[in-house]
C-alpha cells in the first residue's frame, strides 16, 4: 500500500525594515498554501526583518521563548494546522553580545519543537563593493538539528550551509527523509550557484530538499536571488519561483525516495572510517 505524498511549501518573501508588514505577507501566503494542502511550510531567512543595517539586528531581536515573532510563528501554525519551518530571527544569547540566527520549527498545534542556530555565516566580499560579515553581529551555532515529523525525518540547514556538504552528511546519520533550508542569497552568489547547490545536495544524500528564499531588491540596496525551489532526490526541480514574492509547492513522495535509494544504495556504500 502505498503511503500518503504530504504537500510542503517555500515561501519566497522580499523582506524589508517594517516587522508588521513582512508578518502580514507571511500571514497570507501561509493561508494560501494551508488552501492548497500544505501540511509544512518553509520560511526564507530573516522573514521577518530585513533592515538597512546589520546592527538593525538588535532593534528586533526577541529572548527565548519571548517575543511577538516566535508568537507569531506559533499562532499561524496552530491556526492553519501545519508544520512551520521558521526562517530565521535574531535571538539573544545567554552567553555572548552576539546574537544567535536562530530557525524554530513548531508543529501543527503551535508548540516548539526544534531550534537551529545557524552555524556557517557568511562573511565575504563579493565584487565590486559588496560586502558581508555575519559574524560581527550574530555568533555561530555549535549543533546541527534533525528531528522527526509525520511526514519524515527532517534536516535543517540555513542558507549559507548549502556549501558545506559535511554539514549534510552529518544530517544523514540517521538519514533524513528530507532538508529544510531557509535562505537568503544574494543575486551574485545564487545566480551562479544557488540551483546546482540544491541539486547536489538533495542527489548526494539522495533526499528531498524545499528552499525557501528571498527574491528581489531590499530597502538596503542588496538583491536577493529567490528562485525558491523544491527538489526531488533524483535532483529533479519539482517547483520554483522566479524573483517575486510567492509560493512553491510540492508532494513528497516518500515511497519514490525508498525506492531510488534501493536501486542507487549510494548511501550505503560509503566508504567509513573506524
Amino acid at each position: 500500500m502505498s503511503r500518503e505524498k504530504p504537500i510542503i511549501a517555500a515561501l519566497q518573501l522580499a523582506s524589508g525594515p517594517q516587522v508588521e508588514a513582512n508578518l502580514l505577507q507571511v500571514e497570507r501566503l501561509l493561508a494560501e498554501a494551508a488552501a492548497q494542502g500544505a501540511r509544512l511550510a518553509v520560511l526564507p531567512e530573516t522573514f521577518a526583518f530585513m533592515g538597512r543595517k546589520d546592527d538593525e539586528q538588535f532593534d528586533v531581536a526577541e529572548t527565548e521563548c519571548n517575543g511577538p515573532i516566535q508568537g507569531f510563528l506559533a499562532d499561524m501554525a496552530r491556526r492553519h494546522g501545519i508544520w512551520l519551518v521558521g526562517g530565521t530571527l535574531p535571538l539573544r544569547s545567554a552567553h555572548s553580545e552576539r546574537l544567535r540566527a536562530a530557525c524554530l520549527i513548531f508543529n501543527d498545534k503551535g508548540e516548539r519543537v526544534g531550534r537551529y542556530d545557524k552555524i556557517h555565516l557568511f562573511d565575504a566580499e563579493l565584487f565590486g563593493d559588496e560586502v558581508y560579515q555575519e559574524s560581527r553581529v550574530f555568533e555561530p551555532g555549535d549543533q546541527p538539528l534533525w528531528l522527526d515529523t509525520p511526514f519524515g525525518r527532517m534536516g535543517v540547514a540555513v542558507c549559507y550551509d548549502l556549501r558545506f556538504p559535511e554539514l549534510f552528511r552529518r544530517l544523514m546519520s540517521p538519514a533524513c527523509d528530507f532538508f529544510a533550508l531557509p535562505a537568503a542569497f544574494t543575486e551574485i552568489t545564487g545566480k551562479a550557484h544557488w540551483q546546482v547547490l540544491l541539486r547536489a545536495r538533495a542527489i548526494e544524500n539522495l533526499s528531498y530538499l524545499a528552499a525557501a528564499a528571498q527574491g528581489g531588491y531590499h530597502k538596503s540596496g542588496r538583491q536577493t536571488h529567490g528562485h525558491s525551489m523544491i527538489v526531488d532526490p533524483w535532483g529533479k526541480v519539482l517547483g520554483e519561483a522566479e524573483t517575486s514574492p510567492g509560493l512553491v509547492l510540492a508532494a513528497l513522495d516518500l515511497d519514490y525516495l525508498q525506492a531510488t535509494r534501493k536501486q542507487l544504495p549510494a548511501l550505503n556504500n560509503r566508504c567509513r572510517q573506524g
